[in-house]
């Protein structure tokens, strides 16, 4: 079995910092001011699961290409679990509050919930919860 990693952390490029650490605090997710400045802020999604936000210039530090578009294109769906279906409803209505938009229709499988909100730079979130005892079984 290959070794796992310990943490993880994704990176995305921001077009305003400021904007987006209030967005992001009002849906509810906290931040580590000893790696946050006016380049990059790291939002603390859950135990060692991280979201590093970087201005977009200083995102291009990092990389050769061009920066998507997420408002107009889809590189990457960031998907969280959470413990309950209230937690999914929380944090997606939150996100909508605070000026997310709705990205998909919510999936309702009875085993599975899950619903999705865009944040302001069009980055899509999808928040789930799945009661693995509830599984259909074949």
């Amino acid at each position: 079995m290959a070794e796992t990693a310990k943490s993880m952390f994704v990176n995305l490029p921001v077009k305003d910092l400021k904007k987006s650490v209030e967005f992001f605090t009002q849906v509810g997710f906290e931040f580590n001011p000893n790696f946050t400045d006016d380049n990059a802020t790291c939002m603390v999604i859950g135990e060692n699961i991280y979201s590093m936000l970087l201005v977009e210039e200083y995102f291009k530090t990092f990389i050769k290409k061009e920066i998507s578009d997420a408002s107009k294109t889809t590189e990457v769906l960031i998907a969280l679990m959470v413990e309950s279906r209230e937690k999914v409803d929380k944090l997606v209505n939150s996100a909508i509050a605070a000026g997310g938009n709705i990205a998909n229709d919510t999936q309702d499988l009875g085993f599975m919930y899950q619903r999705s909100f865009l944040d302001l730079d069009g980055h899509q979130w999808e928040i789930g919860f799945m009661d693995e005892s509830a599984i259909p079984q074949e």
